[in-house]
């Protein structure tokens, strides 16, 4: 009951506040000069909040802090914020607070930056981190803004793990086409729930990680309007490839373990006529050594364990599997495969126009000496997940609807425990 109002007002206030930023825009300027300085504060206002900021003269507040909702925190809410280009284009500063109303604890994390060479953008980055992440969640570190105004992962999420992560950082651009970071990193595991890992003839349940990140984003398409000494993305090409590697470092600022992790994905797309195209991801991980249960991975499951498809009714995700449940597979070696189909919207009016996806999902992976995790019960993906289903998106303020069929080696007895239906949530500014 608790997610349904959850939902239902992260609904409401999000059609509140896209109307009043509409109306806020909506005035008409009193002369044609008003009018281009209306719209260059308009498409910059948009820009930033698209990101995933509400800008301020000196601070633009983080819109990810506000208010969300997991399964081991319950309602999640809070503050966020960096300061903005107005205050300096030289240092910003950054910071959250968040407090868990389940949990009945506090997290945050302070940084900051200053940048060191205008025009290759290279910054230098030094946060404290003490927060939780989602187990076997291994993220592309390039990956700066992924803004959705609704999260529907993260309704579902239970497993979770606590850090305390010291992290400095330095972002470079080779070019405008070609991304790099560098990261370097001590961090404090504790597990939320019961779990130990057999490494060194010992058995940890909390443990020291120290860790070195470098992530390289290389769009060869993209187009890009120069102004000065000012380049500005125009048209976003593909394919895309983003390769990064991290390596841990055993008895370094005391950390337990030595491993390695590699990590790719590539994004192509393919426009067709009337507005209709074709998006292909491809990523794939391999770890190797002494890699705990925290960071390896989960292929991004979307389903709760509940008896009936209705109990199991939620929100799809981006490129989550939809009829995976939560905590089903893990993996040390894995890759992906997901293709959407997106087909011309349904030209209804000039402002409602609904539009159907066909989706499939291959997942492969494994892993090895899987008895060295203990007190958790998972499969792995080595004969090969595969899901299939469509989507029909932005039917009602945003919302839409998908079904989704489980079949192939891991298609389950119970025939609806293979058919998961939610609702989609869109919405473009």
């Amino acid at each position: 009951m608790l997610k349904h109002k959850y939902t239902s007002t992260l609904f409401l206030c999000t059609t509140i506040f896209l109307f009043s930023v509409s109306f806020a825009f909506s005035q008409t300027p009193k002369d044609s000069t008003a009018a281009v300085n209306d719209s260059i504060k308009k498409a910059n206002f948009l820009n930033r909040l698209g990101n995933g900021f509400f800008p301020t003269k000196f601070l633009d507040i983080d819109l990810r802090y506000l208010v969300k909702f997991n399964q081991y925190e319950g309602l999640r809410s809070g503050l966020g914020g960096q300061t903005s280009n107005e205050f300096s284009d030289k240092y910003r500063i950054n910071a959250y607070l968040v407090y868990g109303f389940v949990d009945k604890k506090s997290k945050y994390s302070i940084g900051g930056g200053v940048r060191v060479a205008p025009k290759t953008n290279t910054w230098i980055n030094l946060s404290y981190t003490d927060d939780l992440q989602e187990t076997g969640s291994t993220q592309f570190i390039l990956d700066k803004r992924f803004f959705q105004f609704f999260e529907p992962r993260l309704l579902n999420i239970d497993l979770f793990h606590k850090h305390i992560t010291t992290k400095l950082s330095v972002e470079h651009e080779i070019s405008p086409k070609l991304l790099t970071e560098t990261q370097f990193s001590t961090s404090n595991i504790s597990p939320t729930y019961s779990y130990n890992f057999i490494a060194n003839n010992s058995i940890y349940h909390t443990f020291e990680i120290s860790l070195a990140k470098i992530a390289f984003q290389y769009n060869p398409f993209d187009k890009f309007d120069v102004k000065g000494n000012k380049q500005t993305l125009v048209k976003s090409g593909f394919p895309k490839f983003t390769l990064q590697y991290t390596k841990s470092f055993k008895d370094v600022f005391g950390a337990d373990f030595n491993f390695s992790k590699v990590d790719f994905r590539t994004i192509q797309k393919f426009n067709h006529k009337n507005n209709a195209n074709t998006l292909l991801t491809f990523t794939a991980g391999f770890a190797h050594g002494d890699t705990p249960l925290t960071h390896l991975y989960h292929a991004y499951p979307n389903n709760i364990r509940k008896e009936t498809i209705l109990q199991r009714f939620s929100v799809a995700g981006i490129n989550s599997f939809e009829t995976m449940f939560f905590n089903e597979f893990f993996s040390d070696k894995f890759t992906t495969f997901i293709v959407k189909h997106y087909f011309s919207p349904f030209k209804i009016t000039e402002r409602y126009q609904p539009q159907l996806v066909l989706i499939s999902r291959y997942a492969l992976g494994n892993m090895s000496n899987i008895d060295r995790h203990q007190n958790l019960d998972f499969n792995t993906l080595d004969k090969g997940y595969t899901e299939t289903g469509f989507e029909i998106n932005k039917l009602l303020f945003g919302f839409g609807l998908s079904a989704t069929y489980r079949y192939g080696a891991y298609h389950l007895p119970k025939e609806e425990d293979n058919i998961a239906v939610k609702f989609t949530f869109n919405i473009t500014l």
